[in-house]
């Protein structure tokens, strides 16, 4: 049981791993200082909501991940954030964006649809709020971005 539940949680690392990465990149190219100050502390969130999920794996016995991958783009779409916001425009970073909050939501239902103990689940769910909290931030920013090109 618990080598399924360290996979599981090894799966939510990588992908908070790779949220880590695609708000650094979408930070680093953005123009505005809201967006990159935004950004900035969404990659913060994904790196403490990695080290939680890696100190559980550990507590479980197993060997905690250690970043994103290149492979599987399925379960890691903030891999298309970082080759994607290269020179576009902040709505374009932030459609990226959401596009890499769209997987990470994925990923944590994904979890939650399995047979976690009790306390994992609680940890698991906690982080489940914040990528919904994360993703509905970013949506709203895309539209408002969107209605001041038009």
């Amino acid at each position: 049981m618990s080598t399924n539940i360290v996979s599981v949680l090894n799966d939510l690392v990588e992908t908070s791993k790779d949220g880590e990465k695609g708000f650094l990149k979408a930070a680093e190219d953005t123009r505005d200082p809201s967006l990159k100050q935004l950004f900035a502390g969404r990659a913060e969130d994904c790196t403490r909501g990695a080290r939680e999920l890696q100190e559980l794996v550990q507590r479980l016995g197993g060997t905690p991940e250690t970043g994103g991958t290149v492979g599987g783009a399925l379960h890691r779409g903030w891999m298309e954030v970082k080759s994607a916001v290269t020179g576009r425009d902040d709505h374009a970073i932030l459609a990226e964006c959401e596009r890499g909050e769209d997987v990470a939501k994925k990923n944590y239902r994904d979890a939650l649809d399995k047979e976690l103990p009790a306390d994992v689940r609680a940890v698991v769910e906690r982080q489940y709020q914040g990528v919904i909290q994360n993703h509905d931030r970013i949506r709203d920013l895309r539209d408002q971005y969107a209605a001041a090109k038009s």
